[in-house]
């Protein structure tokens, strides 16, 4: 088989004997090892295990080999300051981050007003939002969050959020960590193309505010089953009509607007109370680097806290650790910065669009194979689909995609992943580096065909 003589993306082996090799590794002892040493074991011992993100087999999860551009500056962190809380901690560092994140609001299009803020992951950044949109309600309701919590709420068990049904999972995080719970989440109906339904929304969001108290509406830009765009323009209006905070997960998908071709996907994002990304998906800057931004910079005062020996209450310096909760505050802006500057946008737009047109190219190949049923038309670099070869029995077509997605991942040479919708099993790919062409695509569909095969 030609899969066979493909490059492995990582060892493929079971957890088990990962450990086992893994182990040496752990084994603290008084006496230190040379580097030379330290560089074998871990080339010998944890490499093979890693997964190699810069080859076209790699078609999984949102991972992205690092961008050179990306990779000097993480260097230039790691050598001088890699925290930036405030002007004590690192003055260019704080500067940095400042003037990053209102460029990154003008080059996205948004209000003149709006702000951002670095944070360690797109789960923290849609926790943030949700803190901010329930800090709000609180204020309509004449109290102060920040000091008096949920018990400032006549009914805090009427609190609720909608989000699509394929919304990320971190809104539940969210819930649980703001003592909420996840009873307080509505999921939306979705239409055929995996986008919020908004005629459906309407209705649901008419019927919530009959009897509860609706804080915030998710929307999301990119959803991580099936990279659908909800049709954010419309929401925005639903929202802005009932007074709702709109706080829209583009952590995956919001790269994709600088992409002309699909701007208009994500028309009325400007809009949005709070917005999520991260650029370390599709633009391959090193983790942690992700950002909330919001509409209004005022919005973020409600992140405020001093205290008499870190971020005093009277210092008027750069102090990006005022707007989110981290105060071990990684350099992130560096690498994001170094990389659009090193790149240019032309550069950096035409790797973003590369994977896109992958999924594209791919999808317009297979809608017409009769033994592959595409579940969704893409909207981004994910496409869902499942392999029904002629005559296999339909109460066992789960077992086939999750037998494929197994088979695939034991062996190591290439990987996709697998999800459910509408309680389907089905097969997934997401396309984030621009080396994953169209071709090898289909290269995975052709040993998909194989295994099937094999399978009867």
């Amino acid at each position: 088989m030609k899969n066979n003589t493909k490059a492995s993306i990582y060892s493929g082996a079971q957890p088990e004997q990962v450990a086992l090799d893994l182990e040496p590794l752990v084994d603290f002892q008084n006496q230190g090892i040379s580097l030379k040493t330290l560089t074998k074991l871990v080339k010998e011992r944890l490499l093979p295990h890693l997964m190699r993100y810069d080859l076209p087999e790699f078609q999984s999860m949102f991972n992205s080999f690092p961008e050179e551009g990306a990779e000097f500056g993480a260097k230039i962190a790691l050598t001088y300051n890699q925290g930036v809380t405030n002007w004590q901690v690192s003055p260019g560092g704080a500067m940095l981050e400042e003037l990053c994140g209102r460029a990154l609001c003008r080059l996205f299009g948004l209000s003149p007003d709006s702000d951002a803020t670095f944070m360690y992951c797109g789960t923290y950044a849609n926790q943030q939002a949700l803190y901010m949109a329930l800090h709000r309600k609180a204020e309509k309701n004449g109290f102060d969050f920040a000091r008096k919590g949920l018990q400032g709420f006549a009914n805090p068990g009427d609190l609720r959020i909608l989000a699509s049904c394929d919304a990320h999972f971190s809104l539940k995080h969210a819930l649980r960590i703001l003592g909420l719970g996840e009873n307080s989440l509505v999921t939306l109906d979705v239409d055929r193309n995996r986008r919020i339904d908004v005629k459906r929304m309407e209705g649901t969001l008419k019927n919530q505010r009959r009897t509860k108290e609706v804080f915030c509406v998710v929307a999301t830009a990119g959803t991580t089953s099936t990279g659908s765009v909800d049709p954010i323009l419309p929401i925005v209006k639903l929202c802005e009509n009932s007074d709702v905070w709109l706080h829209v997960d583009g952590a995956y998908g919001l790269a994709y607007s600088l992409v002309p071709a699909w701007k208009p996907l994500f028309s009325g994002i400007e809009l949005a109370d709070s917005v999520s990304w991260d650029p370390h998906k599709q633009l391959g800057i090193p983790i942690p680097n992700s950002l909330l931004f919001v509409r209004r910079r005022k919005d973020f005062r409600r992140m405020v806290l001093h205290a008499d020996y870190f971020n005093p209450e009277r210092d008027s310096t750069p102090n990006p650790g005022l707007k989110s909760a981290p105060s071990t505050r990684p350099f992130s802006a560096l690498s994001l910065v170094t990389s659009l500057r090193y790149q240019g946008m032309a550069k950096a737009i035409k790797r973003l669009r590369a994977p896109l047109d992958a999924i594209k190219a791919a999808a317009d190949k297979l809608k017409s194979e009769p033994d592959i049923e595409l579940c969704h038309q893409p909207d981004t670099g994910i496409l869902c689909f499942r392999i029904i070869p002629e005559g296999f029995p339909e109460k066992e077509l789960d077992h086939l995609q999750q037998y494929i997605y197994e088979r695939i991942m034991t062996e190591g040479k290439r990987s996709i992943s697998m999800t459910k919708l509408d309680n389907k099993t089905v097969l997934r790919w997401v396309a984030i580096s621009p080396v994953v062409t169209s071709e090898a695509l289909m290269e995975t569909i052709f040993y998909i065909r194989f295994l099937a095969r094999g399978a009867f």
